[in-house]
């Protein structure tokens, strides 16, 4: 970069800054800045990304600070943002950030909505946004392997699919479209195909380094390998672990596979009218994963989540105390009085589809179970919207959650355990009693797995009021801290409790966790506090 060209730069933030007011956009810079500091480094970004891609102005900055998590917005502030368009722009603009000690919060789509969204675990960091890096880069109909980069979406992802054949379905969360595989898989977030566990459909990852060198995972790194998308393996230690909740590189590239189309799809509810049927419920669920009759990921809800989405707080429980089993049971009654639901689904040969239906039937036939399907549940619109996540389809309809309370506060909590019955009434109880006293309602369920489950909490408060805003901190607090106490580790968690989560899995793994950043990572540039790591 000429002088010339340096101080045009210059004069362009400076600009910058006056038109943000006082220099109020620079509220929060990274540790051991100044002013004039870090605007000299932000005209280095903006020599390698281009000056209207890199932002630190107050009203720009914006959607990299609103967060939805029970914390301070001071505790999680971005300093800026820069979004590159390819591998070689990360690649630099990691060496700039090298070389002046820039912390970097990398994100994919940064929509991670009740875990931080955009936002960093600490403040004063620049988030390093992928989002213009938003190209499939190769397809393979045959094998059903596919390459992205991580600003894709679900919804972009299924367009392309559709436009090749539509042979291949995307596993993509509850409120998909928006998203991106390669953040939701990075996560190990959850899906609710076959497919579901995400992270265990991923082959092959491209990965910048902190030092610039640029990695490729297991069969990626020989000239010219043809199975990059189909060798998970490669020779040696496997390493894409290590860059899965983690801070040790940025993925620039991840290769997917893909599940086929099923010839024959049937979805189906089995209801539950009893609060404590949920241990049944659980027990002929895994039962059925196990054996392989049901594949996909077999969510539980409690039908409160339901209600959630249909309807205001004030407008069915004006009671600002918390809601009870039993007047959800009462609000249910006219809908069958169902307080959990098993959501699950059959796929294969219409030969294979009917034979495990007749199975499935035997296993609720004595359960005490309302077993349905869309005979019985026809347009019913939570039913399509299940039914339709089941196999592949994308929705926003679960964003309408965020209606329940108002004031845009959620906090996602998810435990992991073995999918045994008494494990599910335990923590049933527990999450219960816990949310329940700081005034909060019950609202989630399960996914059960072949041998293990998530419960899944969703703790929706009134993040504009200050007092409930720390209630749900200390309710969050406490629910990490009994749940732990219980056995129960977090299989993910948001930007404030992170070390929290990774305290509960003992010394020796944070331990082993510092000793790989330092090894990887030595200046601690990328993403500190990520999963509770730092150097």
């Amino acid at each position: 970069m000429t002088a010339l060209h340096r101080r045009t730069l210059l004069r362009g933030v400076a600009a910058t800054l006056t038109a943000a007011g006082s220099g109020a956009a620079l509220a929060v810079m990274p540790r051991g800045f100044s002013r004039e500091r870090f605007t000299r480094v932000m005209a280095e970004f903006q020599a390698v990304v281009g000056a209207e891609h890199v932002l630190f102005d107050e009203d720009r900055l914006l959607p990299y600070r609103k967060i939805m998590v029970p914390a301070a917005d001071a505790d999680h502030l971005a300093a800026g943002a820069i979004a590159p368009a390819d591998t070689a722009q990360v690649r630099q603009v990691l060496a700039i950030a090298a070389r002046h000690r820039v912390p970097l919060w990398t994100i994919s789509t940064g929509k991670n909505f009740g875990y931080g969204t955009a936002a960093p675990a600490t403040p004063g960091q620049v988030v390093l946004d992928l989002r213009r890096m938003n190209r499939i880069l190769d397809f393979d109909p045959v094998l059903g392997t596919i390459l992205i980069e991580p600003g894709v979406t679900y919804q972009q992802l299924a367009d392309f699919l559709v436009a090749q054949g539509d042979r291949y379905i995307v596993t993509g969360p509850g409120a998909g479209p928006i998203v991106g595989p390669v953040g939701q898989a990075l996560e190990r977030g959850r899906g609710y195909t076959p497919y579901g566990d995400q992270f265990a459909h991923v082959c092959g990852m491209e990965v910048v380094l902190a030092t610039g060198e640029v990695l490729r995972t297991g069969a990626g790194g020989i000239t010219g390998s043809t199975a990059w998308q189909a060798d998970r393996y490669g020779f040696g230690p496997v390493l894409d672990g290590l860059f899965s909740q983690s801070n040790f590189g940025v993925v620039t590239q991840m290769g997917l596979w893909l599940m086929p189309r099923p010839e024959a799809y049937r979805p189906f509810l089995v209801g539950f009218r009893d609060h404590n049927d949920l241990g049944r419920a659980v027990q002929i669920a895994q039962q059925l994963r196990l054996k392989g009759v049901i594949q996909n990921s077999t969510v539980i809800g409690n039908t409160m989540y339901l209600v959630a989405q249909m309807a205001r707080r004030q407008q069915v429980h004006p009671d600002a105390g918390p809601v009870t089993d039993e007047w959800h049971s009462a609000f249910m009654k006219d809908k069958g009085g169902v307080v959990w639901g098993v959501n699950g689904a059959l796929y294969g040969s219409p030969a294979r589809v009917e034979a495990d239906w007749q199975t499935v039937q035997a296993a609720f036939r004595d359960s005490g179970g309302l077993l349905l399907g869309d005979e019985q549940l026809g347009h019913d619109p939570s039913w399509q919207h299940m039914r339709g996540l089941m196999c592949g389809q994308l929705s926003l309809r679960e964003y309408s959650i965020y209606n329940w309370r108002g004031g845009g506060g959620s906090a996602w909590f998810a435990p992991v355990m073995a999918a045994r019955a008494d494990d599910a009434m335990k923590t049933m109880a527990l999450g219960k009693s816990i949310v329940r006293a700081h005034g909060f309602d019950y609202l989630g369920g399960y996914i059960v797995n072949e041998r293990d489950m998530v419960q899944i909490i969703d703790l929706l408060f009134d993040r504009s009021n200050p007092q409930e805003r720390e209630r749900a901190r200390r309710c969050f607090e406490e629910l990490v801290t009994r749940y732990s106490a219980q056995g129960y580790g977090l299989y993910r968690t948001n930007i404030a409790f992170m070390a929290a989560a990774a305290k509960a899995y003992g010394p020796v793994q944070q331990a082993v966790n510092k000793r790989l950043k330092r090894a990887l990572d030595p200046l601690g540039i990328l993403a500190p506090g990520k999963s509770g790591i730092r150097l």
